[in-house]
């Protein structure tokens, strides 16, 4: 076997499904080594920087999925950055492989060189800038140990994206000393002391009937701890809520849920956690949104206990006063038994506030239709175990605020580094890693013209994705931005093409919905028809989502 063709034994080998990568010279044999997969299904893409969201993607609710990218050598690597730094942000493992100039030609300009010599850019040094780790394979004998670290830098610890440059001509050098890859991951398990101390404070809260609140992150859906979570929240009576990153891990009918907490939360969620005297945060970093945009005085009177795998995210906004650093799921099965040792005496439900924008009488003074009614009545009509995204804008803003995700409903947003158009293409990993779900992009206008071309990859390998567009020809966060600054704003409209005729041009099928009683026969025919849909939705674009800094 070559280079590449034990890449993809080795890929196969660890159960990788999909790879998402573009065509190109270097690259070349990477091509035919996966068109000969039996394993490994193939889908090249427009643009590389869809492959590389589309990577994302593919793990993203799929903790035990390694996404993998690929592109030819200089400018199709280069396309691969914004989606490594997602994942780099957002905890996804990630591989990218790339193709890089022939030793023999370095430093002499060659065709899409990218060695930092003889002024062309350096791709080793941006590679390493945006990933765990970055590779160069110089020897056809080192690829099996090359591979193997890669991939388990990729899962250890905090997850996160690392990336092989792969030579011209290495790519086709035999391989003689092929063994398969052992993925060897150790588990984060937190300290005997610091999870004794967690306990300390939530044992003395539970007895003293103090305040206290459960706040989920993403991190508890990376590590898979809903029973976990469920047993502990529901044997002592834990009111919680979510951020916009972890909404409907559980359910949020539950009658201890409060919503989402945050600039964009629910009233019940902010007053609950204002007048909160413990907070039991599992798997969050503390976000801009999650934080009022990383307010000083947030956790002030509070005891913060903070449980997060990457000790980076200890203390990096607020100090804990019982910081554990731990897989979330290691974590609660370590303590719950310490809980149960404390023979607490059960606590009736609290009386919590009320006050969820789910909640809210349609708005039928909207000039078009206001969007989070929309929004209400895509989660009324979800199926089950439907995964929703929101690309970035108010888009993502009036889906977490409005739809109610009950069972077994996933929603995600672009995370902290928040490129645009990163879930209108993310969404087609998704549903490749999750066939038997519905997958549903809610995105901008704004956001689908940066890349919903897509659309045409969604179509040509039958990945049947549903994408809601946001129609207001605007920006429309970033002139609510703009208007409250400097009460002005510039070059936020745009003019938008005819989406329905768009997506019957890709093959796809089309919808323009102009009343909010169109939607629903709307998106129940797009779900039954198993193939990729647009539904063009003309929103208001003279109101705005919930985002309020001074609420708390």
């Amino acid at each position: 076997m070559d280079v590449n063709q034990t890449i993809v034994k080795a890929l196969e080998d660890i159960g990788v499904s999909y790879v998402f990568g573009g065509s190109g010279q270097v690259n070349a044999s990477m091509l035919l080594a996966l068109r000969d997969s039996k394993k490994i299904k193939t889908v090249i893409i427009r643009n590389e920087q869809a492959a590389s969201f589309m990577a994302c993607g593919y793990t993203m609710f799929n903790p035990s999925n390694l996404g993998v990218c690929f592109a030819t050598g200089g400018p199709g690597a280069f396309n691969l950055f914004s989606g490594l730094a997602v994942a780099l942000s957002d905890s996804l493992p990630i591989l990218a492989i790339t193709g890089y100039t022939s030793k023999s030609q370095r430093g002499k300009g060659a065709l899409n060189e990218s060695t930092g010599l003889s002024r062309t850019p350096d791709s080793q040094a941006m590679f390493s800038a945006t990933t765990k780790k970055s590779y160069i394979l110089e020897r056809a004998e080192d690829t099996c140990d090359i591979l193997e670290d890669a991939i388990n830098t990729a899962f250890e610890g905090r997850p996160g994206p690392v990336h092989i440059h792969i030579p011209k001509d290495v790519t086709t050098a035999e391989v003689t000393n092929y063994r398969p890859i052992k993925v060897n991951i150790k588990p984060v398990s937190a300290d005997k002391a610091a999870l004794e101390k967690a306990v300390q404070i939530l044992t003395e809260g539970i007895r003293q009937k103090k305040k206290i609140l459960a706040l989920i992150g993403y991190g508890c859906i990376r590590s898979q701890c809903a029973d976990e979570l469920k047993q502990l929240i529901e044997t002592y009576k834990l009111p919680f809520v979510q951020t916009m990153d972890a909404k409907g891990f559980l359910p949020e009918n539950h009658p201890l849920c409060l919503g989402v907490y945050g600039t964009s939360g629910d009233e019940a969620a902010n007053t609950y956690f204002k007048d909160a005297e413990i907070v039991l945060a599992m798997g969050n970093s503390f976000a801009q949104n999650a934080t009022y945009a990383f307010r000083p005085t947030l956790y002030d009177g509070k005891q913060l206990i903070h449980i997060n795998i990457d000790p980076v995210e200890i203390g990096k906004v607020y100090k804990a006063d019982a910081p554990v650093v731990s897989d979330i799921k290691l974590a609660l099965q370590a303590m719950l038994p310490l809980l149960e040792a404390a023979h607490l005496s059960e606590n009736p439900v609290p009386v919590l506030p009320k006050g969820r924008y789910y909640d809210e009488p349609e708005h039928k003074d909207a000039k078009r239709i206001f969007p989070g009614d929309m929004v209400r009545l895509l989660s009324d009509n979800l199926p089950d175990n439907a995964i929703v995204m929101g690309d970035a804008g108010s888009h993502m803003l009036w889906v977490s605020s409005y739809a109610q995700l009950n069972r077994n409903q996933r929603y995600q947003n672009p995370g902290s580094f928040g490129p645009m158009a990163s879930h209108t293409n993310g969404c087609i990993g998704v549903k490749c890693a999750n066939p038997d779900k519905t997958v549903i992009a809610c995105v901008g206008d704004g956001c689908y013209q940066m890349a919903g071309f897509e659309l045409m990859t969604a179509v040509q390998y039958n990945i049947p994705v549903i994408w809601i567009i946001f129609d207001n020809n605007e920006f429309n966060i970033i002139k609510k931005f703009l208007l409250n600054m400097y009460n002005d704003e510039a070059f936020m409209t745009f003019d938008n093409p005819d989406f329905v005729r768009y997506a019957e041009a890709c093959g796809a099928k089309g919808y323009r919905v102009e009343r909010l009683e169109d939607f629903v026969p709307a998106f129940k025919e797009a779900l039954s028809l198993g193939k990729p849909c647009l539904i063009d939705v003309l929103v208001d674009n003279e109101v705005y989502p919930p985002f309020d800094l001074g609420r708390v």
